[in-house]
């Protein structure tokens, strides 16, 4: 795994273009100050199928209230995901969930 230099906006940036390019119904708050704290980055719909994924920083770390939304998440049938800007291995997870939808991917949280 190498990481590269890139803010956690310019990653979610490139997520979401990739979810909206692979035909994905997304969420994703644009400001969250007034939004319940915790609630994760990116919601995505396509075909039945639920993506709850919330992106990090290189150094970033998950609070107490992201920790409790995604385990909430995780009691669903959604697919949780928490991805750290500039790892490799979670943009080609990225990439894999967005093209191979319903498949079960390696890592899949």
């Amino acid at each position: 795994m190498r990481s590269l230099k890139i803010t956690e906006a310019e990653f979610q940036a490139q997520v979401i273009e990739l979810l909206q390019h692979t035909h994905w119904k997304i969420y994703h708050t644009w400001k969250s100050i007034h939004s319940v704290a915790g609630f994760p980055d990116i919601i995505a719909i396509r075909e039945g199928e639920l993506l709850v994924i919330e992106l990090k920083s290189a150094k970033g770390k998950l609070t107490e209230a992201q920790k409790l939304w995604l385990e909430a998440f995780q009691l669903t049938c959604a697919r949780v995901f928490v991805w750290k800007a500039g790892n490799d291995d979670d943009w080609n997870e990225a990439v894999a969930v967005a093209v191979l939808q319903g498949k079960i991917i390696k890592g899949d949280r």
